[in-house]
């Protein structure tokens, strides 16, 4: 892709599934890469296995002073930064709405909402020209059973990415991505076999999107091949939601 060659680029949720795909892409695009990832095990792993990798920090990004202290030190590699993919989340697949308790709501709404709007106030901040790109999902745009707290975070990252992008532009560019149905570690874990079929026969192209698919379509948004793209979603998923009039 054009113009990634040597920009800053800080990924969070960088050390498993779709973000560590993602850190992987932009290296080989010859990105600086910094990774922000609560899990620490999973963290050092990946800076093993990507040893091109600028910086690794562990933090959770639901915490907001947590969020701030890593800046400070991601500050002493990345004195401004480029791109952010706002990747950290969690899903937490409920037997009914009636089953969530507040503590649970909270936990996912703090993650996926809270801590993409602490990530992205931090990265403005330090960024003159460049692009947000927010991971919503097909899960912002409709009913998805048993994920009524994870639907509602990611209906509203796609509220934030829009209002960002109107107010940071011309020189800051935001996007928010929407993919379907992938196969990451944490997405595998919520499924039975069964559940796991289930789902690809319900996707016109008959599986999960693979981590790297997510991670080369990321690139693309980031670069200067889509200089004139902002304020939008967009949606990768096999075609699951074309069943439906979204």
């Amino acid at each position: 892709m054009r113009g990634l060659t040597d920009k800053r680029v800080l990924v969070t949720g960088g050390a498993s599934g779709i973000g560590q795909a993602t850190v992987q892409r932009f290296v080989e695009e010859g990105a600086a890469v910094a990774i922000f990832d609560r899990d620490s095990r999973a963290l050092e792993k990946t800076l093993a296995e990507i040893p091109q990798v600028a910086k690794g920090v562990t933090v959770d990004v639901s915490d907001d002073r947590a969020v701030a202290e890593a800046f400070r030190e991601l500050d002493e590699v990345f004195p401004a930064i480029d791109i952010l993919i706002n990747n950290a989340g969690i899903s937490v697949r409920h037997e009914s709405f009636r089953s969530i308790t507040p503590a649970q709501w909270r936990q996912v709404l703090n993650t996926n909402l809270n801590g993409a709007f602490y990530v992205a106030s931090e990265t403005v901040r330090r960024m003159d020209h460049g692009v947000v790109i927010n991971q919503s999902s097909i899960n912002g745009l409709a009913a998805f059973p048993h994920y009524a707290d994870y639907n509602a975070s990611k209906a509203a990252l796609l509220a934030l990415s829009r209002t960002m992008a109107v107010e940071l532009a011309p020189q800051i560019r935001v996007i928010a991505l929407c993919p379907g149905a992938v196969l990451t570690p944490m997405q595998r874990a919520e499924y039975t076999d069964e559940m796991f079929q289930q789902v690809n026969d319900n996707i016109p192209l008959g599986r999960h999107a693979d981590p790297e698919e997510i991670a080369r379509f990321l690139a693309f948004l980031a670069s200067d091949d889509a200089r004139f793209i902002t304020g939008q979603h967009y949606i990768i998923d096999g075609g699951e939601t074309a069943r439906a009039a979204l």
